[in-house]
């Protein structure tokens, strides 16, 4: 199975651990699903924290997400990757930048090329994978509100209270690496999440040809719904709502599927979230159906230190069971209707 995994953020190295466990190259024994390739595409569109200051001081992509890919793939996750994501504390000049970070920044300067730079990380992680920007362009983000004002960059956008019209990115029509594009088009699964809507997902389809090549492409294609929403960029969006956001942006729906947790949420995490003035993203499953995409619901929460993350093992099993048999099968599509069943009673 050949799987292209997009978005940013940590939604996307949450995934990307998960779905590394599947990694076995040329062995097909079992009934477990195994993944021949596994290639994540990466939003380069950060500007905010160490790769903001990278960006800037050294006119290179921000590294941020990059990293967290590589770490999330690499084959052993002990002290080489605990060394990469190290984070300096004090120091003129080093404090708040990651080890990562600088390493990507020092290959960029020695080999004059960004993707250069991360294929030689990933050789030196032993990286089961491959990962691509999502362009090569340095390309900002730009927000239309519901009030008309516009804002510009990540940081502002991710932090607005008023509600986002539209996205776009400048320079518009920036390109992919032809690799990426190559990836989509041999795919037998591709999915997008989780992470931030308009700031780790809908970066990636507002670079030129990915969004017509995800639509050509024969995979399985399917979203992974947020737990949260996000006070600022998703206040009160259902699932619904980030799927027709995607549909707005790219003029079509790209997906077969959403993939959305059932667990119920902690009273204690949901009140800790209620103070940021976010909540768990309802589900709003009649709407998703009209929009021509099926709902699949499993426990996928995960909830570590009160905080809201998706299990990356239950995750990749069921996203790559999708993929296998996606019309279902005896026993896969009776428990996905029973707790679709179970939901809308308790709604």
């Amino acid at each position: 199975m050949r799987v292209v995994a997009i978005g940013g953020g940590t939604g996307l190295a949450v995934l990307l651990r998960g779905l590394k466990r599947h990694v076995d190259a040329g062995s097909t024994s079992g009934t477990r699903p195994r993944i021949s390739k596994l290639t994540a595409v990466v939003t380069v569109s950060d500007e905010g924290g160490s790769s903001g200051r990278l960006r800037r001081d050294f006119g290179m992509l921000p590294p941020g997400d990059i990293r967290n890919c590589l770490v999330a793939l690499a084959e052993d996750e002990k002290i080489l990757t605990r060394l990469f994501n190290y984070r300096f504390a004090a120091g003129r000049g080093l404090r708040g930048h990651s080890l990562g970070n600088l390493f990507l920044t020092a290959l960029t300067n020695l080999t004059g090329d960004f993707s250069t730079a991360v294929k030689l990380a990933s050789e030196v992680l032993a990286v089961r994978g491959e990962i691509f920007p999502a362009t090569l362009a340095d390309v900002r983000l730009r927000a239309s509100l519901s009030d008309g004002r516009r804002v510009e960059g990540e940081a502002r956008i991710h932090a607005t209270s008023v509600p986002i019209r539209r996205l776009s990115i400048v320079p518009a029509r920036c390109r992919p690496m032809p690799e990426t594009l190559k990836a989509i088009e041999q795919a037998d699964l591709i999915t997008l999440g989780p992470g931030s809507l308009y700031t780790s997902l809908l970066p990636n389809l507002l670079v030129s040809s990915i969004p017509r090549q995800i639509a050509r492409s024969k995979a399985i294609k399917i979203y992974i719904g947020n737990l949260m929403t996000q006070p600022g960029e998703t206040r009160g969006y259902t699932v619904a709502e980030h799927l027709d956001a995607i549909v707005q942006h790219v003029g079509r729906n790209l997906f077969n599927f959403v993939v959305l947790n059932n667990r119920v949420f902690p009273s204690a995490m949901r009140k800790r979230y209620a103070v940021e003035d976010a909540e768990p993203v309802p589900l709003d499953l009649e709407r998703v159906r009209a929009l021509g995409v099926s709902p699949v619901l499993a426990p996928l929460l995960l909830a570590e230190d009160g905080v809201a993350r998706h299990d990356s093992q239950q995750l990749s099993r069921l996203l790559l069971k999708l993929a296998r048999h996606p019309t279902g099968g005896p026993s896969f599509r009776p428990a996905v209707s029973k707790r679709i069943s179970g939901l809308q009673k308790r709604a």
